[in-house]
């Protein structure tokens, strides 16, 4: 990384859009903007080119004069998003000329909008600023989050990753293979990049398969798809299964839990930052923010210059994430609380035979 001790922070920017439910989303920025029906919004966004608003600021508590970050929402629902296409990267580089003119010298991918752009390849054109996907915090935040949840699970607990061989999934999977001894068991639709990935593994330490119905096998279920409803169900679950959901929009729904009261479905990438104040609507309480803005305000704050993560994160670049972690530590980023569906929980203590795991930037961290 081009973070020399003596660079300057710098301003950033991310991008996000509504999720499936756009009214409420928007709700959340501005109240009458909830009182518009769905179909109103997916007909207008489908037929209209809208520019990016600014729909919020962060600010840092050791600086609460200057503006750190903006919030640009990209006026694009998750299907079209997710079916890409031109006008959908045309109108996320406009997002990005925006920031740009407003004086970020970092963009980050929030959601959709990486997928959208093959994990920010295709802006790599860009020159006025750098882009980056923000995967590799969130990698690293949702290794850390599985290894806690690891507690609640039997010793020889065995771990199925869903949508394995993507963006995060492959430094993620990466990260468990290194430093936890459960055998792993990788899902994905691509059998060709399973077999990519299992063979950058050391070997027998994971199995690969394209059938959802073997993730029953696992005690914990970490979940990396990208789509606009529910792709894991009851069916799909052991019993007792713990799921760690790191899908925005959520690959998850509540009634899972209503139908399967034995199984916990715990919120995946979310970062605790007690020292970031923001004003706008992510999703989020006051002091906690994804994984992938996190990573962007990182990138920021050490003054890094030109594009980061693009496509698939490096595991080094997890692990250079981790230690912006521990270096800007005096503003949190660390591993959020738990919560389910955006609500606090409680975990179970440690089960037998199992030690807890310590919080911190750099827990697991060591080779």
């Amino acid at each position: 990384m081009n973070d020399a001790p003596s660079a300057p922070r710098h301003p950033v920017a991310f991008l996000v859009h509504p999720r499936t439910n756009v009214a409420r989303d928007l709700g959340g920025i501005l109240r009458p903007l909830g009182w518009v029906p769905n179909r109103v919004y997916d007909a207008a966004l489908r037929r209209f080119d809208l520019p990016a608003p600014v729909t919020g600021t962060l600010r840092y508590a050791d600086r609460p004069a200057e503006t750190a970050a903006w919030l640009l929402t990209v006026p694009l629902t998750p299907a079209s998003l997710l079916q890409g296409g031109r006008r959908v990267q045309r109108i996320i580089d406009g997002a990005v000329s925006k920031a740009a003119a407003l004086g970020a010298r970092t963009v980050g991918l929030g959601a959709l909008t990486a997928p959208a752009t093959a994990g920010g390849a295709a802006l790599r054109h860009r020159t006025d600023v750098g882009i980056t996907n923000g995967n590799a915090f969130t990698a690293a935040m949702t290794f850390l989050g599985a290894e806690r949840l690891l507690s609640l699970c039997p010793p020889d607990a065995r771990i199925a990753l869903v949508g394995a061989s993507g963006s995060v999934g492959t430094p993620l999977t990466q990260l468990l293979a290194r430093r936890t001894q459960q055998p792993l068991l990788l899902v994905a639709r691509n059998e060709a990049r399973l077999l990519s990935l299992q063979a950058s593994l050391p070997a027998g330490r994971a199995e690969v398969t394209t059938d959802m119905r073997r993730v029953r096998e696992a005690d914990l279920v970490v979940l990396l798809t990208s789509a606009t409803d529910a792709v894991l169900r009851s069916e799909h679950l052991k019993e007792g299964a713990v799921v760690l959901d790191d899908t925005q929009p959520r690959n998850t729904s509540p009634e899972l839990l209503q139908e399967r009261p034995d199984v916990r479905v715990i919120d995946g990438g979310l970062v605790s930052v007690p020292g970031v104040q923001r004003k706008g609507f992510i999703g989020l309480p006051q002091g906690v923010a994804y994984a992938c803005l996190a990573e962007t305000l990182l990138l920021g704050l050490a003054g890094h210059q030109g594009h980061y993560s693009l496509g698939r994160p490096r595991l080094e670049q997890a692990e250079e994430m981790l230690a912006l972690a521990g270096r800007f530590s005096h503003l949190g980023f660390t591993l959020a609380a738990p919560h389910s569906f955006g609500q606090p929980v409680e975990l179970e203590e440690a089960a037998a035979g199992s030690a807890p795991v310590p919080m911190g930037p750099l827990a697991g961290a060591q080779a």
